[in-house]
């Protein structure tokens, strides 16, 4: 089949080994800080070597800021359709529209009878996944209490909510005929893998998911593909498979321990790929939601660039009760940005699931501590007397000044802050220019998602490098902030 046209989607595949779940933590954050669109956790909660998936995916939420988050896939046979669907809307809504949801009917029979879970033939199965998606949408969907009578899963009244923070996306691990053919009747994406569908076999599948598709009157364009590869994958392999099987993500299959592969995957692999589909298309590769001397700067925040402070010298005195209050209060004025953030996140995420206006996210940015005040985290920053007032710039260059007196060799790590500082001030100020021009164009909501998820990024890895570089100055020195 030909190519579907989906923006094309990149990241990683991983068991959540509960022996290497540091590791795998880090591999998260690598992950999304590479830029990665897709973070895809096996859930089999009858392993007893494995995390929990929901749990794990709770807590990535927390240390991630733009990495989509997917169980690859929900076993459904033991997370009942009901649970899921407060349990997918919950963590959407606490990450800011970053769930995807991967959904099986399940497998490994003997495993899930014996966790308390039912047996189903394979016909079961497909009557059981059909309802179950019933059941999920009706609860994602505001409305009065829902009655479905089903011969698997029924609702007796059950009112909605929460909803999502965005229409969350349902993508069955399905091989069979009759899957399939539901998925593209139903669904909104095929998640498969090369471990059970090689390439040689992927026109087959495709067909059948495009003649479901076309059976219930959709067109094969709203179902996107998303395939698990393992490293041996090339660059040509994975074009040609977005040009001629119409699929559109590709998840890496690592361990824990795969950061070297991921890392090639993100910076060598993926770029590639989407050059070369662009081509084909005849459209431009670059992302271009930002201008381009934004997207300049934002490869700058690539943390090897960054400068680190020295230790600290034997002679330095040591930090003091009063010094470590100091340090803490940099840290107080760090989370309060974090938590304003995400409230920013969760009314931007509003907007786009429909449910309030572009004017209200852009009247909840002015009215933001970080707008108004931003530069009271950067107490070191000289620059920021472009948008605070002399007050604070005085403020600024007093504290900035005491640090580059006491400790001189910290200059390239203040210098690196303030060109931080500018970055994520012009961030800010573009975030408001896309939600006004929302207002007259509704095609810029996607923008404003882009230009969102770029400031998170950006806002919250420079508040850990600050921490990570100042807190100990800070602290030994008594800077006052």
């Amino acid at each position: 089949m030909p190519d579907l046209g989906h923006d094309l989607l990149f990241g990683c595949f991983a068991p959540p080994e509960a022996a290497r779940r540091s590791a795998f933590v880090r591999l998260a954050q690598e992950a999304d800080q590479a830029g990665l669109d897709l973070l895809g956790v096996q859930d089999h909660p009858y392993q007893p070597a494995f995390l929990d998936t929901w749990t794990l995916l709770s807590h990535l939420s927390s240390v991630t800021r733009r990495i989509k988050l997917v169980p690859a896939v929900a076993n459904l046979p033991l997370r009942p359709p009901a649970m899921l669907a407060r349990s997918v809307a919950t963590l959407d809504l606490l990450s800011g529209g970053r769930v995807e949801l991967g959904l099986g009917a399940g497998a490994f029979w003997d495993a899930i009878e014996a966790m308390g879970g039912k047996r189903r033939t394979p016909g079961e199965s497909v009557a059981a996944l059909e309802e179950a998606i019933g059941v999920l949408r009706a609860l994602w969907t505001d409305g009065p209490g829902v009655r479905l009578e089903g011969t698997h899963y029924r609702l007796a009244g059950a009112r909605p909510g929460p909803l999502p923070a965005h229409p969350v996306g349902i993508w069955l691990g399905v091989y069979g005929p009759r899957m399939l053919r539901l998925t593209g009747r139903l669904a909104d994406g095929w998640l498969g893998s090369a471990s059970y569908a090689p390439p040689e076999k992927l026109a087959g599948l495709m067909r059948t998911v495009d003649e479901g598709a076309r059976a219930a009157g959709r067109e094969p364009s709203a179902v996107r593909r998303v395939y698990v590869v393992d490293p041996s994958f090339t660059t040509d392999q994975l074009t040609e498979l977005a040009l001629t099987h119409g699929l559109s993500g590709f998840l890496l299959n690592v361990n824990a321990d795969g950061a070297g592969p991921l890392m090639r995957f993100a910076a060598e692999v993926a770029p590639a790929v989407r050059e070369a589909v662009a081509q084909e298309r005849g459209t431009p590769a670059a992302p271009a939601a930002l201008p381009h001397d934004a997207r300049v700067e934002h490869r700058r925040l690539d943390p090897s660039a960054r400068p680190v402070a020295p230790p600290p010298h034997p002679d330095r005195p040591a930090a003091g009760a009063a010094g470590e209050r100091a340090a803490q209060t940099l840290v107080l004025v760090h989370d309060s940005l974090r938590e304003e953030l995400a409230q920013l996140q969760h009314a931007v995420g509003e907007v786009l699931a429909g449910r309030d206006s572009p004017a209200a996210a852009r009247s909840f940015l002015n009215a933001m501590t970080m707008r108004q005040n931003y530069w009271s985290l950067g107490a070191f920053c000289a620059s920021y007397c472009r948008i605070v007032t002399q007050h604070h710039l005085l403020e600024d260059e007093v504290m900035f000044g005491k640090l580059r007196d006491a400790q001189a060799d910290l200059t390239p790590v203040l210098t690196r802050l303030e060109e931080e500082h500018e970055l994520i001030a012009s961030l800010i100020a573009r975030l408001d220019e896309v939600l006004v021009a929302m207002v007259q164009d509704a095609s810029r909501l996607e923008e404003v998602r882009t230009v969102l998820d770029r400031l998170a990024d950006c806002l919250l890895s420079h508040l850990t490098y600050e921490e990570e570089q100042l807190l100990d100055p800070i602290a030994r020195h008594n800077v006052v902030v």
